[in-house]
């Protein structure tokens, strides 16, 4: 009995630990062979509606890897789903949106219907708004499926904080697989989208004075975008230079102290990281790359394959 309990212990640490091996380019070829351009086209269309599908999507499918593994557990809704914790209150209902749509149209098709995960379409629908926006266009690793456990409560010390420095930001990203240089590159998505007001506000409003590693103007023109008593939620863009435009601006933007978050300006302001950062800001084409295998690497994190989770009829709730 004994062998058999560290027989069945073993099997299931190898199921999960080789899962993301289970994941491929064509999974669903003989499924449904035209899912890309159905997400694709369904992603073009919100796209088109409204620019904030792409930062929101973006930011949708960090969150989702980050907190249980890219299972689309963010997705969830219930009584204590973790789309709730105070680190997700800020997600955009546009990325929420997005799935929702390119789910409908994937199960549209008759040959289609039910038989593509949410987490799977959020993965489509990230590099679709990464494209859409200037950015790389990459193949994509199919295969996942949707969790079924969302909760607020396994939010917590799962998303890198506006504050953090660098040794805390590695070691985050370092317990997913992913290395210095794929964090430098993830935060590069920073390049698309906005904050609030209430992020950064302790770096231009602080009693000991402006942020000294912040840019003197750019400081004051955050300060006039967010005076003191602002409504907290007001929105800034991350990028003041080409906020709709997926490329390497971010990384110029922190050459010149223009990092809104403590968390990016300290990429450039630590050594450790600064040959990173000057490397993507002189070569739009090796950021690309790098944000290529970064993200890819990010959508294995935690993935459940074969028979494990479930399709989601409803990517908001189980089945």
């Amino acid at each position: 009995m004994k062998n058999q309990m560290l027989c069945l212990f073993f099997l299931s640490f190898y199921v999960t630990s080789s899962s993301y091996s289970q994941l491929t380019h064509n999974f669903y070829q003989h499924i449904c062979p035209n899912v890309e351009s159905i997400v694709r086209s369904a992603v073009t269309n919100k796209f088109n509606q409204t620019f904030a599908t792409a930062p929101a999507t973006l930011r949708l499918f960090f969150h989702d890897c980050f907190v249980r593994g890219c299972d689309a557990s963010v997705l969830l809704s219930n009584a204590k789903a973790e789309k709730d914790h105070h680190d997700d209150l800020s997600l955009a209902g546009d990325g929420f949106d997005t799935v929702v749509k390119a789910k409908a149209a994937v199960d549209s098709n008759p040959s289609c219907r039910n038989k593509v995960s949410c987490a799977d379409i959020l993965a489509l629908a990230t590099r679709d708004v990464v494209a859409l926006t200037g950015g790389p266009s990459y193949k994509v690793e199919l295969g996942r499926r949707d969790g079924r456990i969302s909760t607020r409560k396994g939010v917590q010390h799962k998303l890198p904080h506006a504050d953090f420095n660098l040794d805390q930001l590695n070691t985050m990203f370092a317990s997913h697989g992913l290395s210095q240089t794929d964090m430098i590159a993830l935060s590069g998505a920073h390049t698309l989208g906005f904050s609030h007001c209430g992020q950064f506000s302790k770096r231009i409003h602080s009693k000991a004075g402006i942020d000294r590693t912040l840019n003197r103007q750019y400081a004051l023109q955050l300060r006039e975008m967010c005076p003191v008593n602002v409504d907290p939620r007001i929105a800034i863009n991350m990028d003041p230079t080409t906020p709709q435009t997926f490329d390497n601006a971010y990384y110029k933007n922190l050459q010149q102290g223009k990092g809104l978050f403590t968390s990016d300006q300290v990429l450039f302001m630590d050594a450790r990281s600064r040959p990173t950062v000057n490397l993507f800001a002189s070569n739009n084409n090796a950021f690309n790359q790098a944000f290529v295998s970064a993200v890819t690497k990010l959508g294995r994190v935690g993935v459940l394959t074969g028979y494990q989770g479930e399709i989601r009829r409803d990517c908001c709730r189980v089945n």
